[in-house]
């Protein structure tokens, strides 16, 4: 499909969670003037997308398509990362098509089996914090708990997708496509991560479901959503006058995480298991999917059955592959995501990277820098005189030292 694009001047201020500001004397007029794809066209393209998987045609994938175009344009505006990296348009392809992936999924589950497998993954993300371990429920009653919270959970996902796509306040999902696009939104809704006091993050639904767990009551939900929003009316803007309110206002303004993160992050799992499956290491795809569960380690060891040795001996086996992965042919997406990508100094302050860059060897230093011009390994191969995959062992070597510089105490 051919595109169409505009030049958008774009306020690259929005706060962010990983703090990408463009160094003094950047070149901050490309940035600004980085080509987008106007809206139509990502909502054409969007459409083509679900027609071309949808068994029956719908009137209502129309307005879905452009709902995540509109969605895809707010994020690439809202996030630093985006607006510095200058590929405004590639973000927006790579948004949209994630967008259209995590729909189509659920579409193709159809309605029962998508809200099945919907719930199923909610449900464990939850299940150690919806109540405590030591309240020593049995599975039952800590089943029905789960039921409660996610139905009060799925209403405030409804109500925040009707708040942020602009729609009526009676707004229902009615169509197999319309019913696939809101449960999309509410599993991605429930993974935003929300900063916490110490820069820590954890994800709404987890923050959720441990207020519940408190006994808070559901009205905190509505209290904070109104925090955020703007006054409607001379008693709407006194009660956003006040203390408690302004507090919270700018606590989550001033621990924003960028959108483009939680893309990034899915992509790094992904292609970490696949990975991990690659290598016939299903025990470890098993622990690093509980891992994201934020089980703890004797939880783990309860689910999959293990002693403290054979623990530890999966601990080490999959820290070995997890590392591998990291800096052989998945170096610059897990890079990219950690925000320590070669252009951006491997992650090291000014100090480290000058320290870092003394430290090569001539050659080192001239694998470093064709990777920063971003040159083919078989081109860099011909110009060291080895092959492509002495030149990715190198590579992998230099990672290993950048890691050791950037983590050590030494400035």
């Amino acid at each position: 499909m051919t595109v169409k694009t505009a030049t958008n001047a774009v306020n690259c201020n929005t706060a962010s969670g990983l703090n990408f500001i463009p160094a003094p004397g950047a070149q901050t007029a490309e940035i600004n003037t980085a080509p987008s794809i106007d809206v139509l066209a990502l909502a054409e393209f969007a459409l083509k997308e679900l027609q071309a998987s949808m068994k029956n045609p719908s009137r209502s994938a129309q307005a879905v398509a452009m709902r995540i175009a509109k969605e895809v344009e707010r994020i690439c505006q809202k996030s630093d990362r985006i607006q510095v990296s200058g590929e405004v348009e590639a973000w927006q392809i790579t948004l949209a098509e994630h967008r259209l992936q995590k729909t189509l999924q659920f579409y193709r589950l159809g309605s029962k089996s998508g809200r099945v497998e919907l719930h199923s993954h909610l449900a464990s993300m939850i299940y150690r914090h919806v109540a405590s371990f030591r309240s020593n429920l049995n599975f039952q009653a800590r089943y029905n708990m789960i039921e409660d919270f996610l139905q009060g959970f799925y209403i405030e996902a409804l109500r925040a997708f009707r708040r942020e796509h602009q729609l009526d306040l009676n707004y229902t999902p009615r169509t197999q496509i319309e019913l696939a696009e809101y449960m999309a939104f509410t599993e991605h809704y429930a993974k935003r991560q929300i900063g916490l006091p110490g820069r820590n993050r954890q994800r709404l639904i987890v923050l959720r479901a441990q207020g519940f767990a408190k006994g808070q009551p559901p009205e905190t939900a509505i209290d904070i959503e109104m925090a955020v929003e703007s006054g409607k009316g001379e008693d709407a803007e006194m009660h956003s006058r006040s203390p408690a309110l302004q507090q919270v206002r700018e606590q989550m303004v001033s621990e924003t995480v960028d959108p483009a993160d939680a893309v990034l992050r899915d992509r790094v799992v992904a292609e970490l298991i696949a990975y991990l499956e690659a290598q016939n290491q299903p025990e470890c795809v098993n622990y690093l999917m509980l891992k994201l569960q934020d089980l703890s380690a004797s939880e783990i060891d309860r689910v999959l059955g293990l002693s403290s040795r054979q623990r530890d001996y999966l601990q080490q086996r999959f820290k070995y592959h997890v590392e591998k992965f990291a800096r052989t042919q998945n170096w610059k997406l897990v890079h990219e995501w950690l925000g320590a990508d070669v252009d951006q100094k491997l992650g090291m302050t000014s100090d480290k990277w000058e320290a870092f860059r003394a430290g090569l060897s001539p050659q080192m230093l001239e694998l470093l820098e064709m990777k920063q011009n971003q040159e083919s390994d078989k081109a860099i191969a011909t110009a060291l005189n080895c092959t492509p995959k002495q030149v990715q062992k190198r590579w992998a070597q230099l990672l290993e030292l950048a890691s050791q510089t950037r983590n050590s105490n030494q400035a």
